[in-house]
């Protein structure tokens, strides 16, 4: 409805929840040809780490309703902010295909 209704800003609430990982990755591609292709501005909560910073050009964390802080994976992604944020252990190295960052969970 969304597309048909030609809005600039999409907002989407864990779009890929209960998707499997090939519908989670289509889904992911067709808002990134939206934003890159269309213009639209495509603003998604999404709980799954390695596809936010696979996926975002910005990234807001959140804890208890509070922002801890926001800026380009890149920049943002660190194995302190994932303990701040997360109470988790973490390493966080450069993802083979994107090169953006990858967190890999060491446990608590």
């Amino acid at each position: 409805m969304v597309l048909a209704q030609q809005t600039p800003v999409i907002l989407l609430d864990e779009p890929t929840t209960y998707l499997d990982i090939a519908h989670q990755i289509d889904l992911l591609d067709l808002f990134r040809q939206l934003n890159r292709e269309s213009g639209h501005t495509v603003i998604a909560v999404l709980h799954d780490l390695n596809h936010a910073c696979r996926y975002a050009d910005h990234l807001i964390a959140v804890k208890g309703g509070e922002v801890i802080a926001h800026g380009e994976p890149a920049a943002l992604v660190t194995e302190d902010l994932i303990r701040q944020v997360f109470g988790l252990n973490s390493l966080i190295i450069d993802d083979p295909v994107s090169g953006t960052p990858m967190v890999i969970p060491k446990g608590s």
